[in-house]
């Protein structure tokens, strides 16, 4: 990403509306991103709107880039702080950290995969007598939970 484009674009003088739909946000959006200091907040021409200019367009779009990859917005403010293309290794651990943590959302959302396909298949073998639910009873008695988030959840 660069600094302050120098050379005028077509996205350039863009109002706050037209910078929101030009990147697919709402105005409500770049607005709480100007109150947490992720944007900055044009300065206003004597009795006019503020305008845009397309270097916010692509912040915006980084910003939104880095949300879709799971970053928070605390860290997607530290990768702006490192933007300058000198702190690549600290960008690497941020992500490295953030790919972690993706692994171990999948690990666990497979695991909760496998408890509940476990308990349909009970539920599924209970058929006409007058019991109560295999599903329902192992939930209540904690058992359905997958050993990662039992243990959690026992805290």
């Amino acid at each position: 990403m660069r600094a302050e484009s120098k050379i005028p674009t077509a996205l350039d003088g863009m109002t706050i509306g037209m910078l929101a739909k030009a990147v697919g946000v709402g105005v409500e959006t770049i607005r709480y991103y100007q109150r947490i200091g992720l944007m900055s907040t044009p300065a206003r021409g004597y009795g006019s709107v503020r305008r845009y200019s397309a270097a916010s367009a692509e912040r915006l779009r980084f910003i939104k880039r880095a949300q879709q990859l799971g970053f928070t917005l605390e860290e997607v403010a530290h990768l702006l702080q490192l933007e300058d293309g000198t702190h690549c290794n600290e960008a690497r651990e941020l992500a490295t950290h953030k790919l972690a943590a993706v692994d171990q959302k999948l690990a666990d959302l497979h695991a909760m995969r496998d408890v509940l396909a476990k308990l349909i298949a009970a539920c599924g073998s209970r058929r006409g007598a007058k019991q109560s639910c295999p599903l329902i009873e192992s939930l209540a008695n904690n058992e359905g939970a997958p050993p990662s988030r039992r243990n959690a959840d026992a805290r």
